[in-house]
């Protein structure tokens, strides 16, 4: 496997790392009515690869599965991740 493609796969385990505990830490900051993560922050966060941490987040601690936009929103992530995945390899 090409080096490139060794780092890469590390950024993603990187960030799903970062982003499964952000979900984590944002579901027990909504529980106790303390400060929350930015939607934001989650999102960019999956756009940088962390999306598989994410959607282990999301089932682990039930966060962010029923808010639709919300929904929409991550999945809109993931698929221009993937995207540019696929368009980067292609170069």
């Amino acid at each position: 496997m090409p080096f490139v493609w060794k780092l890469y796969l590390c950024v993603v385990a990187a960030f799903s790392v970062i982003a499964f505990v952000l979900y984590g830490w944002d579901k027990r900051q909504a529980q106790r009515n303390g400060r929350r993560i930015p939607e934001q922050t989650l999102h960019l966060c999956s756009l940088l690869g962390g999306w598989p941490g994410a959607i282990l987040g999301q089932q682990t601690f039930r966060h962010k599965t029923k808010k639709l936009s919300f929904r929409i929103t991550f999945w809109l992530t993931v698929f221009v991740h993937l995207s540019a995945v696929v368009v980067w390899w292609r170069m």
